[in-house]
């Protein structure tokens, strides 16, 4: 099934709550919210509080994208504050393993991302143990970057080797997704799209339905 992830990162957060709300009555499933903590990625963000203060805006799917060192250290304080999918990055963690296992003792799904430049061949050994793979397709950090090409190519791999392990593994994809190359990433095999500054730039709601629209 494909679904939509409108990235709040590109949300007005003087009505991040009524925004939210929008994306959810267009037919949004997933809200995606980016956490970076200055270190593993450049931009500083938000973090558990703000989680918090917004769950109670939506029963949309919260796929919370972890861009912090070492995750494991707050996966109870996130599934608390209403997480549904956690997803850390292969890069920035120490024991990939532990950090999934923690994930799925907590009762929430689990996603591990690769940045562009990452070899999918990280995920060999711990794929069957995720919900889902998290394909960047821009050098995360930053919001409104353009798609990298190549990642193109990247994705219909990862497809493959799902297929070929007959694994019913989710594949989302992260970074410059908009009106215009949206169906070439789920023609590659992504099923999970998210997007933030082609969602809440102009017509919220409107470009929510155009979304989907592409995405049947």
């Amino acid at each position: 099934m494909n679904c939509l992830a409108p990235s709040i990162l590109s949300a007005d957060f003087t009505c991040l709550g009524e925004q939210i709300q929008c994306v959810d009555r267009a037919g949004a499933q997933y809200v995606h919210i980016d956490v970076m903590d200055g270190a593993f990625v450049p931009s500083i963000s938000f973090g558990m509080p703000l989680i918090k203060s917004i769950r109670c805006c939506t029963e949309c799917i919260f796929d919370v994208h972890l861009m912090i060192e070492e995750p494991i250290r707050y996966i109870e304080e996130f599934v608390t504050c209403g997480a549904d999918i956690i997803t850390v990055h292969a890069e920035s963690c120490t024991h990939l393993d532990r950090t999934i296992e923690t994930i799925k003792n907590k009762g929430v799904r689990a996603c591990v991302a690769v940045n562009p430049a990452t070899n999918l061949s990280v995920l060999e050994y711990v794929l069957p143990l995720l919900d889902m793979v998290l394909i960047m397709t821009v050098n995360p950090g930053f919001g409104g970057q353009k798609y990298i090409p190549y990642c193109t190519e990247k994705i219909r791999t990862m497809r493959h080797i799902l297929k070929e392990r007959r694994l019913q593994t989710d594949i989302e994809v992260d970074g410059g997704i908009t009106l215009s190359n949206v169906k070439e990433v789920i023609d590659a095999g992504a099923n999970i799209i998210v997007s933030g500054s082609s969602i809440f730039h102009g017509d919220i709601s409107q470009n929510v339905k155009e979304f989907l629209t592409l995405m049947r």
